[in-house]
């Protein structure tokens, strides 16, 4: 051991003798004016931005010869050879001429000086993690973010928590365009399979963050860009094998620029799984297709994108009683749901003989949920002066499909049709039935803005429409005991939804450090409502008025910044909220965020801290209280707040050691709680008053950390760690209602090969869950007094050691 340690130190002073700087400044080569955010990579080192006066400085790199690679929008890359000791590297990018930057992205963006938390994805770091599950898994190590997947390997229906919000208080733009479910307001990144590949940045504000467009921000935004210009023709075949014989095949292409004016890229890829979870297949395909025109002052594109996703349902969890094999448990729950004709034969086998990790309720061969979601995006950027620039946007999604489920025992009345007398005999009242149960929707609108940017001072005036119009309806495909129709439609309802806002946006330098920020947002937001699956008559109509005021102060010299914001965001109900009599109509959210930060930048080190306090007025929560129609929704609770301090770090001690960690500490509460339950022995239901309770999933820490060993040129090793803290399943801080704690380690190599046959092959394998953690991410409860008091708790089970393995190859 001695000796180990003495080798170790040994080569970390040899690797500090030897190691030396690269540095230089990039300028504009027309004017010699600094070229600030210039994106500067070394070899397969690392990456870096220029700073405002155009520098960088790569620190600790050993000797040898590297490629220096900068490349920033608006003009052409520039690759050059250096070695350490060159400290005066001058480099100088030629002006492509051409519109070129994302406009309608940039308006709604944090910029590098804005007063909010964030944290931007490039697309070297997407690539490094993108081998094939969903979007939210790729933001696992970011800050306050938990992830889950209902399959269990991060294919098909997943999720995002970030600060313990989940994915309906999480704006997600496409392009500056809204994402999220107009009705439900989550984001179902299944319908995009494989998108990231299409991705050039991500940019996660946390909070309310400046305004955006869309659904209202109480935890986070997720931007995701793909408008960046790629001027060099370039052809990718990516493809990747794991666990649970999943398959990733990518192919994509661009031709760079034609006739100096004209780009078309484009995208086609696969996904299949098995998935983790008995049935938890997922089969997935995509496509893009963007092409651009682009002249001096002006710039027109055309997007065009489709994802079609066929998933077995997995969403049911696995009762807690499965999960921990517990044989009285089991029984139990077996005979608590066996009034209700929840089980069918099949099912019960299916309950006690299978895997309890892997285990799903579900045992219909076409349990399926199928949807088809197409994308349409026409961009318009014009430049009116040097200092002013337009843009505009228009959209239309179409999105259809169905979930298909097989439902034993279901009475004829409750589909509005009488009891089955076949040859006049006895009445059947009950029949089991296969049914599907269908959307049919149409989302469309426009976006626009006004940038103005001076020496001292920046404006951005925008906002933008959109109208959704959508319908419902259920089919009966199949009834064993007969009386029923082919496709008989038992229910065919419409709703409509429309949105409009416009934002003001300020900024300007008070001194060369100081800055001052304000954002002023309105937004009108009009329901319309015809009814509800099983209350069809329920017709609402709903206009919520929001004024979401923005202000902040940033502070900047060198390497460090200190910054101090408020944001105000309002958020209407979602559409199951409405779900209620009219007497019983949810209330709006408002909520107030207070952020305050400071981070430092040094040449080998970075560190940051902030603080939020986010003050929540009538947050819609689970309570389990029952409506006045019989449905059980969420409820506005008075007072409820988050608090916490997220910290982060990177230090680079050597060229070959990167280490980086985050850590979030919080404190989430409801400050007066009364949980509902039903009395199945007295009728009605009872209330319990909790008092101060924590929020539902929300854990008070979550850390995440990276090790980047590059013992050699072009072979990279990152060992990932990631810890969650307990999450309770609902609002009452029960122990017996949570999801333990759970810490996981990953490890990932990946090794690059130039010029050899193609421009770049790189091999990529990845091992999750290195240690066989058997953690679940995600759960649900409910209670009941039947007898005595009994909870029900269904967790969703994540896979354990699994391996993934990738080979990309850049022609």
């Amino acid at each position: 051991m001695r000796k180990m340690l003495l080798g170790i130190c040994y080569l970390l002073i040899s690797h500090g003798l030897l190691a030396q700087q690269i540095k230089g400044h990039v300028t504009d080569a027309s004017t010699g004016g600094p070229v600030a955010s210039a994106t500067v990579e070394l070899s397969n080192i690392a990456t870096l931005v220029t700073n405002e006066s155009g520098q960088f400085a790569f620190n600790r790199i050993r000797q040898g010869t590297y490629t220096l690679r900068i490349t920033s929008i608006g003009y052409q890359a520039v690759e050059t050879k250096v070695s350490p000791g060159s400290e005066n590297i001058a480099i100088k990018l030629q002006k492509l001429n051409l519109f070129m930057q994302p406009v309608e992205v940039r308006a709604i963006r944090a910029g590098e000086k804005a007063p909010f938390a964030k944290s931007d994805i490039s697309k070297k770091e997407i690539e490094k993690i993108n081998t094939g599950q969903d979007l939210p898994m790729l933001l696992n190590q970011l800050p306050s973010a938990v992830v889950s997947s209902d399959a269990g390997n991060g294919v098909g229906y997943t999720g995002v928590r970030i600060r313990g919000t989940d994915g309906t208080r999480i704006n997600v733009t496409l392009n500056g365009i809204p994402y999220n479910d107009v009705e439900s307001q989550g984001s179902f990144f299944v319908n995009m399979p494989d998108f990231t590949s299409s991705v050039n940045n991500i940019q996660v504000q946390r909070g309310v963050g400046t305004s955006s467009n869309g659904a209202g921000a109480f935890g986070a935004t997720i931007n995701l860009s793909t408008n960046e210009v790629n001027t060099r023709a370039y052809a990718e075949i990516n493809n990747s094998y794991g666990s649970f014989n999943t398959w990733k095949n990518t192919v994509k292409v661009g031709s760079g620029l034609i006739a100096d004016h004209f780009t078309i890229d484009a995208r086609v890829s696969r996904i299949k799984s098995d998935g983790f979870v008995d049935r938890g297949a997922s089969d997935l395909k995509s496509f893009y297709l963007s092409g651009a025109y682009l002249a001096p002052k002006t710039s027109i594109r055309v997007n065009v994108f489709s994802g079609k996703e066929k998933t077995y349902q997995s969403w049911n969890g696995v009762p807690e009683a499965k999960l921990n094999n517990d044989p009285v448990k089991l029984l139990e729950h077996y005979y608590n749901n066996l009034g209700t004709a929840y089980f069918t034969p099949q099912d019960s086998l299916n309950l006690f003989n299978s895997d309890p990790r892997k285990y799903n309720y579900f045992t219909y061969s076409n349990q399926t949920d199928n949807y088809q979601q197409d994308h349409y995006q026409l961009f318009f950027n014009q430049e009116l002066s040097t200092r002013l620039t337009f843009n505009t946007a228009f959209w239309l999604t179409k999105g259809k499909g169905y979930y298909e489920e097989y439902k034993p025992q279901e009475e004829y009345a409750d589909y509005g049709l009488p009891n089955y007398s076949p040859g006049g005999g006895t009445a059947i009242k009950k029949t089991d039935i296969i049914r599907q149960l269908w959307l049919d929707n149409s989302f469309y609108g426009q976006i626009f803005s006004l940038q103005y940017k001076g020496v001292a001072d920046q404006l951005t005036v925008g906002g933008g429409w959109n109208r959704y119009d959508g319908k419902h309806f259920g089919e009966i495909i199949w009834a064993q005991a007969g009386g029923i129709d082919n496709r008989y439609r038992w229910y065919n309802l419409k709703a409509y939804k429309t949105d409009v806002n416009t934002y003001a946006k300020y900024q300007r330098k008070l001194t060369p450090e100081l800055e001052v920020f304000a954002d002023l947002q309105y937004r009108r937001v009009l329901y319309n409502i015809g009814g509800f699956r099983k209350n069809p008559t329920l017709q609402v109509r709903n206009t919520f008025d929001f004024f979401n005021p923005k202000l902040g102060l940033t502070y900047a010299r060198g390497g460090f910044m200190a910054y101090a914001s408020y944001a105000q965001g309002n958020k209407e109900p979602n559409r199951d909220d409405f779900e209620a009599g009219m007497e019983s109509q949810p209330k709006a959210e408002q909520l107030h965020d207070f952020e305050a930060g400071v981070s430092q930048k040094g040449d080998w080190y970075t560190v940051s801290g902030n603080f939020y306090y986010m003050l929540y007025k009538d947050q819609l929560v689970q309570t389990g209280k029952i409506n006045d129609v019989g449905a059980n929704a969420r409820t506005n609770v008075d007072d409820s707040y988050r608090i916490g301090l997220e910290l982060q770090g990177s230090v680079r001690p050597a060229q070959w050691l990167q280490i980086g960690a985050n850590l979030t500490v919080s404190g989430n509460r409801i400050k007066d709680f009364t949980e509902y339950y039903e009395d199945y022995d007295n009728g009605g239901q009872k209330a319990f008053a909790h008092g101060n309770t924590d929020i539902s999933f929300s854990p008070n820490l979550i850390g995440g950390g990276t090790i980047s060993v590059l013992p050699v040129k072009d072979l990279e090793i990152a060992f990932l760690e990631k810890y969650v803290g307990r999450q309770y399943l609902d609002n009452t801080s029960n122990k017996q209602r949570s999801i333990s704690a759970y810490f996981v380690q990953d490890a990932r190599a990946s090794y690059t090969l130039r010029n050899i046959v193609a421009r770049e092959i790189t091999l990529t394998g990845q091992v999750n869950n290195l240690f066989n953690r058997k953690y679940s991410a995600s759960g649900y409860t409910f209670s009941y007094q039947y007898g005595s008091l009994i909870t029900e708790n269904y967790y969703f089970p994540q896979a354990g050691t699994n391996f993934i393995i990738a080979v990309n190859v850049k022609l």
